[in-house]
């Protein structure tokens, strides 16, 4: 019988030691080698290892780059604000509050990297400049500048030499593992949804795909800056992530056809089933593929069979190529090129109303909790106005800051408790700062094994990690002053409790407002697929509809992401098939009248406000009267045309289900 002991130390894998390893010796590294600088708080160098840890090379490179980026950037700001305001109080508390909710704003903007290094820029400032209200001397605000990009540069160093001496696992591999995983993935999904019935197990399931498919975008990016040879196939890894978003695409379009299907063949379903056990297969190849699915090729001019049977061979297609890719991607070699057209990025929509509502409130936060502290020559007002700035800054991307700042004041609790008992009980007795990193690197080991160990913590022993340097405040040389201590403690808890209040009254937007404004966007987006000229690609308004549903994916509301989805689903359908009906434009006969005429239905019923029950009923009569005659028609090419048409058919019905304008789900209208 094994015997199971809670000791985090015991229960740890190779894993997970290398990586509590790293980062604590890291920690404790950069506060030995900023202590023996003189730096007047070297415990921000702690701090900055503790905050670039990551599991990846990668990861920790890249998120470095954003480090140094805003630090400086930060910097700078701080020094031309303070350097040309500190005379004038209450200019330099506008100017502040105005750079931390421009920086804010900018986060919301971008993503990954770039966004981190604008909320740096933002609480950089902050640290710098806060702080010396109330130095009488300009030439010390250069000082304390100086010493902090010095603390945070230290700390990303000593980071990054661990990682160097105690590598992890590779961001190639993990890279590898997640598309394979994915690739593999995509036909137990493929199996769901072809399923007649309609449960909350497939819309959940076809979210999950889409969220993990834009989550390997960031293991492209770390592997993109720790391996040369990635660098080298980011073309190919954009395509690859462009194709699987493709083939979820086209599963959902399937799913729509079997739905509206009134008879489909009696040995569809075990066809399928097989045609899905063969792709699983490795090294499966197209003659195979067509002798599974060649028991539902059309035998007569049924138009539903025919384009059911045309995107089935398409995502067929699709997956044998992207099976391919794959092989070659694996057994590429750092000087391997490919020639494949270039592919963008995968594209990201920006919610303006919410940047320019989070930047707003990060400036009245900081503004109010300043005009407190000038006002009430509040000596620890730097404290308050540093930690509000850090959360409003921090957490306005977040997808649901409450949580994330009660955690927050909870840690902060806790840490002071601990900092307390550390600082009055073991630091005052020392005098060395070897016999502290005693006492201090077990701790950190412990608390990093169990940030791994306890994933419904984790988010609060990362915090305690992070935070920690600031609370015990390690300084050379040490003060032990119990006022100054709690009152530095409470104006922190209370910078955050304010933050709260300020997230509380200018309320981040609802999760049906979102919904509304996102289906708003992927409407405005789906006119333009119906210009003549579109701003978007086929590709890029895919990868723009996806990452629109991909925002809501942890909400609570289940109408507004239900709703969301299904626009999403619905449009990027439609937009397929326009994208081939303009296939036909080089066309002269009467046909190409046809095309025409279902791309101005189209335009009629579709709209920015959305689309009206009673033309959109209209608009389904008319495309099934048309299919209808252009099965009759003499010409094959009119009953591919058709088969074109039934697919638009399908897609549009989803709407039916729509809520009526003036309801209190009225999300569609």
């Amino acid at each position: 019988m094994k015997l199971s002991l809670p000791l985090p130390w015991l229960n740890a894998t190779r894993t997970q030691w290398r990586y509590a390893l790293r980062n604590s010796l890291a920690m404790c590294l950069a506060l030995t080698i900023a202590y023996s600088l003189d730096l007047d708080e070297p415990y921000w160098a702690m701090t900055s290892a503790a905050v670039v840890s990551f599991p990846t090379v990668g990861g920790v490179i890249s998120k470095s780059l954003g480090r140094v980026a805003g630090s400086l950037l930060g910097a700078s700001a701080a020094l031309l604000i303070a350097g040309h305001t500190l005379n004038d109080p209450w200019l330099f508390l506008f100017a502040m509050a105005g750079w931390t909710g421009l920086c804010t704003w900018a986060c919301a903007q971008f993503s990954y990297n770039v966004a981190y290094a604008f909320q740096l820029a933002g609480y950089t400032a902050a640290i710098i400049a806060f702080p010396v209200i109330n130095i009488t001397d300009t030439t010390e605000l250069w000082d304390i500048a100086q010493a902090r990009v010095c603390e945070v540069m230290l700390g990303i160093l000593c980071g990054g030499m661990m990682m160097m001496i105690l590598p992890s696992t590779s961001d190639g591999t993990a890279l590898l593992t997640a598309l394979k995983k994915m690739h593999a993935r995509l036909l137990e999904h493929a199996s769901l949804l072809w399923q007649q019935e309609t449960t909350d197990a497939i819309r959940t399931a076809h979210e999950s795909v889409i969220g993990q498919i834009l989550t390997m975008n960031l293991l492209r990016i770390q592997a993109f800056w720790s391996h040369y040879r990635f660098r080298q196939q980011n073309n190919l890894l954009n395509y690859l992530l462009h194709q699987q978003l493709r083939m979820t695409s086209v599963i959902s379009s399937l799913r729509r056809m079997l739905i509206n299907w009134p008879q489909p063949p009696g040995e569809m379903r075990p066809v399928l089933d097989a045609l899905l056990a063969a792709l699983a297969r490795p090294g499966m190849d197209a003659y195979t593929v067509a002798r599974i699915i060649a028991p539902l090729a059309p035998v007569d001019d049924d138009f539903r069979h025919r384009a059911f049977w045309e995107r089935l061979r398409y995502f067929c297609r699709l997956y044998l190529v992207t099976s391919r890719w794959l092989t070659r991607l694996e057994n590429a070699t750092p000087v391997t090129e490919y020639n494949l057209p270039r592919t963008s990025r995968l594209t990201r929509y920006t919610d303006n109303v919410e940047a320019l509502w989070s930047g707003l409130r990060t400036f009245c936060a900081i503004s109010l909790i300043g005009a407190w502290a000038i006002t009430s020559q509040w000596d620890d007002g730097s404290e308050a106005l540093t930690l509000a700035a850090i959360s409003c800054v921090l957490y306005s991307v977040a997808p649901s800051p409450f949580n994330s700042l009660t955690m927050l004041l909870r840690t902060f609790f806790w840490l002071t408790l601990f900092s307390f008992a550390v600082k009055f009980g073991l630091m005052v007795q020392i005098s060395d700062l070897w016999v502290f990193l005693l006492f201090l690197f077990p701790l950190l080991i412990t608390m990093q094994l169990l940030k791994l160990q306890m994933p419904k913590m984790a988010g609060l022993w990362g915090q305690l990690i992070v935070f920690m340097g600031s609370f015990i405040a390690v300084t050379n040389p040490p003060v032990y002053d119990l006022a100054d201590f709690l009152n530095d403690d409470l104006a922190k808890i209370l910078g955050v409790a304010l933050s709260w209040l300020a997230f509380a009254v200018l309320r981040p937007g609802s999760d049906a407002r979102k919904s509304r404004r996102h289906i708003r966007a992927l409407r405005r987006g789906f006119v333009d697929q119906l210009s003549r000229a579109p701003v978007l690609s086929e590709h890029a308004f895919e990868s723009v509809v996806y990452h629109h549903i991909s925002q809501l994916s942890n909400s609570k509301d289940d109408a507004a992401r239900r709703w969301l989805l299904r626009w999403g689903v619905v449009l990027l359908n439609c937009s397929h098939v326009v994208w081939q009906l303009r296939e036909w434009e080089a066309r002269s006969d009467p046909l190409a009248k046809v095309r025409d005429l279902c791309l101005g239905l189209l335009r009629d019923v579709m709209s920015e406000r959305g689309v009206q029950q009673r033309p959109l009923a209209l608009t389904l009569r008319e495309l099934e009267r048309i299919c209808e005659a252009l099965s009759r028609h003499h010409q094959p090419a009119a009953r591919e045309l058709a088969s074109v048409v039934w697919r638009l058919y399908c897609s549009l019905s989803q709407l039916e289900q729509a809520p009526t304008a003036g309801s209190p789900n009225a999300i569609s209208t």
